[in-house]
């Protein structure tokens, strides 16, 4: 059992990234699935696709991104911000940038999952879920 099914995402991202695997396979929620569409969509994963383990589950297999060989990352680093212990949240207003702009930072709103530059269009704060860069 996994106490933070996010934080246990980005890990297994981060490691696969480190050992430059192709890809790699994560169980399966909602809101795993809409953290991979903000990868996809801002450029850091190549895709990702729905399996069935060998037990019956879903899982969610990511196809990670690199540069011209396998030497150059393209996810240089994720940080899990806001953990089930502590929890953060951000106005608005207070709304992070993560490398000044250079990386994304991942929020939990209202109006769903979204990344810090679309919920400063949107005018809404949230749980800031990651930072990636």
């Amino acid at each position: 059992m996994v106490n933070d099914p996010i934080a246990d995402m980005l890990t297994r991202i981060r490691n696969a990234n480190t050992a430059k695997h192709s890809t790699v396979d994560v169980p399966s929620s909602k809101m795993k699935v809409a953290i991979a569409d903000i990868l996809v969509n801002e450029g850091y994963i190549e895709k990702y696709d729905m399996v069935d383990d060998k037990n019956g589950f879903k899982n969610i297999r990511i196809t990670l991104k690199y540069g011209s060989d396998r030497n150059e990352k393209i996810i240089t680093g994720l940080k899990r911000i806001s953990k089930p212990g502590l929890r953060v949240y951000t106005g608005k207003d207070q709304i992070p940038k993560v490398l000044g702009g250079l990386g994304i930072a991942i929020l939990s709103t209202n109006q769903g999952i979204v990344t810090d530059k679309e919920a400063r269009k949107l005018q809404v704060g949230g749980e800031v879920l990651a930072f990636i860069w």
